[in-house]
């Protein structure tokens, strides 16, 4: 299975590459099939990930590879939502809130991953520490707009809410391993570097969808470039749990 589920990463790092490609160009079918693609192969490294360390993990951590797979599949509804405000141009407003909640229920699987496979007990400080950055990120995307040339418009409430989300679960995967144990935590390490390269995909995003001027190649490359690295490293935590 170790095999597969490296052919898997492998396949989907290549896919990966020709959606860029494809994107770059405005070649929008191909780069939508090729996407959609490569979001089934960070599943499919989740999926074999788990098959590989079957035998060796309880019912805890079984439900926590689980979890992990199931914001893989928020994330891959997620694109697709988000792909389809630009087809259905009356109905952006529906498919991006619905985008942000497929992507927050994600963010939310993994945290409840975290809950039911660390190796240890859930530490408060953790908790407190993450609910902290999650709060200072919250007060800097709703008062920092201006300073960052950012216009959320009707979006500014959930893209604090989401923003906040997203910081609250990269802190929690990381401060727990911290303070539980990394060697016995490395899983968790892993999670909590997955969420820092979502967190750097989701800047660019934001310059993107509400700042002006930043829909270049670079912007489109590294955007998509940190989001799938962050999906594929996500899923390949469960191999250390």
């Amino acid at each position: 299975m170790l095999a597969v589920y490296s052919g898997c990463l492998i396949a989907g790092l290549v896919f990966l590459s020709l959606f860029l490609k494809f994107r770059v160009q405005k070649s929008t079918a191909k780069a939508a099939v090729v996407k959609a693609v490569t979001s089934v192969f960070f599943i499919l490294t989740a999926v074999f990930a788990t098959l590989n360390v079957y035998d060796k993990l309880s019912f805890d951590k079984l439900l926590s590879a689980g979890l992990i797979v199931g914001g893989l599949v928020c994330g891959l509804l997620g694109d697709i939502w988000l792909d389809l405000k630009f087809v259905y141009r009356a109905d952006e407003r529906f498919f991006t809130y619905t985008g942000f909640l497929s992507f927050a229920a994600g963010h939310f699987f993994y945290i409840a991953a975290v809950i039911c496979g660390i190796n240890g007990k859930i530490s408060l400080w953790a908790v407190l520490c993450s609910l902290a950055l999650a709060v200072v990120s919250a007060l800097v995307i709703f008062f920092g707009e201006k300073a960052m040339q950012l216009r959320y418009g009707e979006y500014k409430l959930i893209s604090t809410l989401y923003g906040a989300l997203l910081f609250f679960m990269t802190a929690f995967c990381g401060f727990n391993a911290f303070f539980s144990g990394v060697a016995e935590n490395k899983h968790l390490l892993v999670m909590a570097i997955g969420g820092v390269f979502f967190i750097i995909s989701d800047l660019i995003l934001s310059g993107t969808y509400f700042g002006e001027g930043k829909n270049r190649p670079v912007d489109i490359i590294t955007n998509h470039a940190t989001y799938y690295l962050a999906q594929f490293i996500i899923a390949s935590a469960i191999l250390f749990i």
